[in-house]
């Protein structure tokens, strides 16, 4: 293959690669928007679905190595994967939240944010007391179809994961911006006490929101395992921390933001590996982290705030 043929290769990875990053983008932006926390416990959230997903694939006696399944029973598996997961992960969500963060979500200073970094080691050390430190391997579930665009080849897979997760982030948006909840998130955002003094249920709207930011979680944690064939406890630090400078670098508090920072970093990531090595690629993400929030801290996309009295 030529040197173009590969990076028009590495591109499409990159956008697939992005996509995963930007659904983990997502929930982390939307709890930042309401109560502005930085939930580094979203990232452990992220590792705890894939090891949910495997246990109901066990359950469902869906095992790596297995035969593998086709037609409605395929979807049927993947519907149940999906609800079961997704819900697990939000209720863990809201769990942390009206266990750990509600008692301390008016009390000013670096609290709240550090009661997640602790939240997230509970889970990494739960996950690797009860699975081990090795990693372990996930069913492939998805068809290993592969398709010519070009020099380059699509697979099955990555046409999955883009179109789930576009179909996400407009859901997503369209909750946000027309819908009763929607609206409610928005002025609790803007003034959580005026909010209540106009009647929302700001308790209600901050849990509702940790639990689609924790089943977004869910969804991209089942993506990591159906596309990489494997989860461990280590994954959510990696690849959160790739998922927090997507935040940052599309605005956070902005939902296209999270995807178009997911989708830049994605690309970063399979384009800078390709050409200066795999080696350089967390030094070439994490620089671009710093000058983002050197030169525009607001991100892409990401509005400029009146600082809250």
């Amino acid at each position: 293959m030529s040197t173009l043929d590969v990076l028009l290769q590495q591109i499409v990875n990159g956008l697939a690669l992005g996509m995963m990053y930007a659904l983990l983008a997502l929930g982390f932006t939307m709890v930042y928007g309401i109560i502005e926390l930085i939930n580094f416990s979203h990232f452990s959230v992220f590792m705890t679905g894939t090891f949910v997903g495997l246990t109901v694939l066990n359950l469902m006696g869906v095992t790596a190595g297995g035969a593998s399944l086709t037609g409605l029973t395929l979807l049927g598996t993947l519907v149940v994967l999906f609800v079961v997961t997704m819900t697990i992960t939000g209720m863990l969500g809201v769990l942390i939240e009206r266990v750990c963060l509600r008692s301390l979500r008016h009390i000013s200073g670096t609290a709240p944010m550090i009661t997640t970094i602790g939240v997230a080691f509970i889970l990494i050390n739960t996950m690797l007391l009860v699975w081990g430190p090795q990693a372990q391997r996930f069913p492939q579930l998805l068809p290993n179809w592969r398709w010519s665009a070009g020099a380059a080849e699509i697979t099955f897979k990555q046409v999955v994961l883009f179109v789930v997760g576009f179909v996400l982030m407009l859901s997503l948006s369209y909750l946000v911006r027309r819908t009763t909840l929607g609206k409610a998130m928005r002025a609790t955002a803007q003034d959580g006490d005026a909010a209540r003094m106009m009647g929302i249920d700001v308790d209600r709207v901050i849990v509702l929101t940790f639990f689609l930011g924790s089943a977004l979680a869910g969804a991209g944690s089942l993506f990591f395992g159906l596309y990489y064939g494997f989860t461990g406890y280590y994954i959510g630090y990696t690849t959160g921390l790739r998922a927090f400078t997507s935040a940052v670098l599309g605005g956070i508090g902005s939902i296209p933001g999270a995807v178009l920072g997911g989708l830049c970093i994605g690309l970063t990531q399979s384009l800078g590996g390709q050409v200066l090595g795999v080696k350089w690629t967390d030094v070439i993400i994490f620089s671009i982290l710093i000058g983002v929030l050197v030169f525009r801290p607001n991100g892409l996309l990401g509005a400029r705030l009146a600082q809250k009295a």
